[in-house]
């Protein structure tokens, strides 16, 4: 029997225009604490984005995403959170910061390989 841990994911969603309520999922954050694994997988529909927002800042937006997955991956790329390990990464991540570009609540599950579960939720959830 292959052994499954617990994981955590939250999607990253993109909110256009705050008054319109409307958004949608740009990518997924996943973490495991057994595995000290975190990772984002990112893809953003540019398509949507302008069509929710014609003058939506794609390069912002980017530019914000591209800040997520720099998080997960630790070191320089990681910022302020250059230091912390992955579960505080993830927290880091999932804390609220940006009208834009933002963490959707966080669900859990069971996996016995994190990397393989990113690939799925986003494409499951994102593509």
């Amino acid at each position: 029997m292959i052994k499954r841990d617990v994981f955590e994911y939250a999607l990253v969603r993109v909110v256009p225009r705050m008054e319109r309520g409307e958004c949608f999922n740009a990518g997924v954050i996943v973490y495991s604490r057994a595995h000290a694994y975190v990772a984002a997988r990112i893809h953003l529909d540019e398509a949507k984005l302008l069509a929710l927002d014609p003058e939506a800042d794609v390069a912002g937006v980017r530019a914000a995403l591209r800040g997520v997955e720099g998080v997960c991956g630790g070191g320089e790329g990681a910022g302020q959170a250059a230091g912390d390990d992955a579960g505080r990464r993830f927290r880091w991540l999932i804390a609220p910061r940006s009208t834009v570009v933002q963490p959707g609540p966080v669900h859990t599950g069971l996996t016995a390989d994190p990397a393989a579960e990113v690939e799925r939720l986003l494409g499951l959830l994102v593509l």
